[in-house]
């Protein structure tokens, strides 16, 4: 068994009259885990860095371009058994305009703007149920310990 580590979660949100709304993606039926309700993710292209893979999928999945973006302090995981592997996965928090139009790819069949409660509850992994609440206590500073790294190479 092998550690593995090509694939970017992205959880995409702007802010509305000071609220928080996250994006998410309804997988189309004709990929792998057809009508999930997701954030952005992607695998990297050889020699890609995260950062690159995450500003590259965002704009090939939604069209949109990053204002700002941050590590979580969250890492997913699950068990590939087609590659015999772990699957590690870094999670980014990506701020867009308020005003972005959304064009979604094939990979997804709808989009909606959602609250926190209402992405965390779409969200069929607790790893990313985890990952959004982190960036909800984070962004509305409900926990002030909690420092994100923000990546300033987003252009």
């Amino acid at each position: 068994m092998k550690i593995i580590s090509n694939i970017i979660e992205a959880h995409i949100f702007r802010v509305v009259n000071k609220k928080m709304q996250f994006l998410i993606l309804r997988r189309s039926n004709e990929f792998s885990y057809p009508f999930v309700w997701q954030m952005v993710t992607g695998r990297n292209e050889k020699g890609e860095k995260a950062v690159r893979t995450v500003i590259r999928e965002i704009k090939e999945e939604t069209g949109l371009t990053p204002k700002k973006m941050w590590v979580v302090p969250n890492l997913n995981f699950y068990f590939d058994h087609e590659q015999d592997g772990i699957i590690l996965v870094p999670v980014f928090a990506v701020k867009v305009d308020k005003n972005a139009d959304v064009k979604i790819s094939n990979e997804h069949s709808k989009f909606k703007w959602v609250s926190f409660t209402k992405a965390k509850r779409l969200f069929a992994w607790s790893g990313q149920k985890k990952s959004i609440e982190i960036i909800f206590n984070y962004y509305t500073r409900k926990k002030n310990f909690l420092k994100l790294v923000e990546i300033n190479s987003v252009k």
